[in-house]
């Protein structure tokens, strides 16, 4: 009996043990398990998948588990280079509130930041970029996040980097051109990169394509308004560079002979118009979800009603405002800019901001133009003026005052002899021959002088009431006022800046072209 009772003592203290193992087991063990049973070892490789895949709860065993979260892959990202990569917002969250830096360094010096923009990935780039990350860092090879996406061709993050870094845009924009990136030229520029910068040494991006036989990039300068009669220092264009590397086929896109249009002078009332209209265009792709929202609705109740109106109705019902025609474009001299909320619009909100950061000025530039003519003032004698028309077959004419330019509706209207600074003279001042023609079609007069290009209008830039909208075209030397009664004077438009001066207190700023979407 006694070694019966004995028995079942330990028989009974065998089962305790069992019961009382796995309570007795350490945390690691257990959380190295429930990974197994989730299909991940603690491996780098699965690590590292687990946060690509955004797997926070997974993450988190691993983390209970002591695996070490910074290890990093055989190109030396880590995790948190993987989720920017992936676009894996929780998990880059997570590992950032367990204390890894947002600019942490990867494999060639890239930060996750730079990952996010070779990803094409706009969403996880402003992400990234409202934590604080620094869109101004440079590789190891020299590229910042912009410049990679100009190598990679990732145009849909230019939006989110552009507001950050608008200094940099124009040096975007020609790298663009250099590398043929043709859609990257567009969204540039409907961000603020101007399509009228220029390298160092004189090109533009025009030019710059057409060197390297980039023949799509220059269909898509051409139409936004790269001039192609614009000569660099030396006097050579967009075309002459092209067929000195032999590129005839896009020489001849840039020397279309020139159709009248480019042979005229143009109001400020066209140029107004020809902006606006650009503006639309560029904006149309950005109408705010709402507007969406209700077209869907509109769509979908469209033969439901009675209504005469439906569409207004249904945009009603939906907390939508019908579009209303936009006001025309204005000059903006003697105009005082509104006093209203800013529109409660994704557009009017920007640029309520844009107007705020620029020190209270209420204005946005949003474009700019100038056009050169393909007309050049070789020489002048007593009662003639002999011109050079650019184009596939440049030719010489002689023109005396009160007749027509050939193949144009200019007329030349008188010569003269005054103090101005060429290319003849090297910008020194001297004397120079003007010729003044007119344009009887739109009713504009200019001069041109022997030695500079020739432009159909003077440079003037579209700019927008930041907090209505209204839109006004801009030129030097106009003045207007903000709704406090303070006075502006325009200093300076130039292709990517606009220069203010407040005349009370003598204050001149310069604000940024920030392009239709910027």
């Amino acid at each position: 009996m006694k070694t019966v009772h004995h028995w079942k003592r330990a028989a009974c203290f065998a089962v305790s043990l069992g019961l009382l193992l796995p309570a007795c087991r350490k945390p690691a063990d257990s959380a190295t398990d429930q990974l197994s049973e989730a299909g991940y070892q603690p491996s780098t490789e699965d690590w590292l998948r687990a946060v690509r895949e955004d797997n926070v709860e997974v993450m988190k065993k691993y983390a209970a588990s002591g695996f070490a979260l910074d290890t990093r892959d055989a190109n030396g990202d880590g995790a948190l280079h993987a989720a920017a990569a992936a676009g894996a917002e929780k998990a880059a969250g997570l590992l950032l509130d367990r204390g890894q830096p947002v600019d942490l360094r990867g494999g060639a010096g890239r930060t996750p930041l730079m990952l996010a923009v070779i990803a094409n990935n706009p969403r996880m780039t402003g992400w990234l970029l409202r934590q604080g990350a620094d869109p101004r860092l440079k590789d190891q090879d020299g590229y910042t996040p912009l410049m990679l996406a100009v190598r990679e061709n990732s145009t849909k993050v230019v939006g989110e980097l552009a507001v950050h870094v608008r200094d940099t845009l124009d040096a975007a924009l020609l790298a663009a051109a250099l590398e043929g990136r043709a859609e990257m030229i567009d969204g540039l520029t409907k961000y603020g990169a101007s399509v009228y910068a220029r390298m160092e040494d004189g090109r533009t991006a025009l030019m710059v394509a057409a060197q390297n036989n980039h023949e799509e990039a220059v269909k898509m300068l051409l139409d936004l308004g790269c001039g192609r009669f614009a000569i660099t220092p030396e006097g050579e264009t967009a075309a002459d560079l092209a067929l000195v590397e032999g590129h005839q086929q896009v020489a001849d896109l840039i020397l279309a002979k020139p159709v009248a249009s480019e042979l005229s002078l143009e109001s400020p009332a066209a140029i107004a118009a020809e902006m606006d209209a650009y503006m639309e265009t560029a904006i149309d792709s950005e109408e705010p979800a709402a507007t969406t929202a209700a077209a869907d609705l509109i769509a979908d109740d469209a033969d439901l009603t009675d209504d005469p109106n439906p569409a207004a109705t249904t945009a009603a019902a939906a907390g939508v405002t019908p579009a209303r025609p936009r006001p025309p474009v204005v000059s903006l001299e003697g105009r005082t800019l509104a006093a209203a909320e800013p529109r409660p619009t994704v557009a009017g909100a920007a640029a309520g901001a844009a107007g705020a950061a620029a020190g209270g000025i209420p204005i946005v530039m949003r474009h700019y133009r100038q056009r050169e003519i393909p007309l050049e003032v070789r020489t002048v004698s007593a009662d003639a003026v002999t011109f050079r028309i650019a184009g596939s077959s440049p030719r010489e004419v002689t023109v005396r005052a009160g007749e027509t330019v050939p193949g144009s509706s200019l007329v030349v209207v008188g010569f003269d002899r005054r103090v101005a600074t060429s290319k003849d003279n090297q910008g020194s001042p001297g004397e120079v021959s003007v010729v003044g023609i007119s344009d009887p079609g739109t009713g504009v007069t200019r001069e041109l002088v022997a030695g500079l290009p020739a432009s159909a209008h003077d440079p003037l830039a579209l700019v927008e009431d930041a907090r209505t909208g209204q839109r006004y075209t801009a030129s030097p030397g106009q003045r207007f006022h903000d709704a406090d009664g303070l006075e502006y004077r325009v200093v300076d438009v130039r292709p990517n800046q606009i220069i203010i001066e407040e005349l009370a207190s003598g204050t001149v700023q310069t604000l940024p072209l920030r392009g239709p979407r910027g």
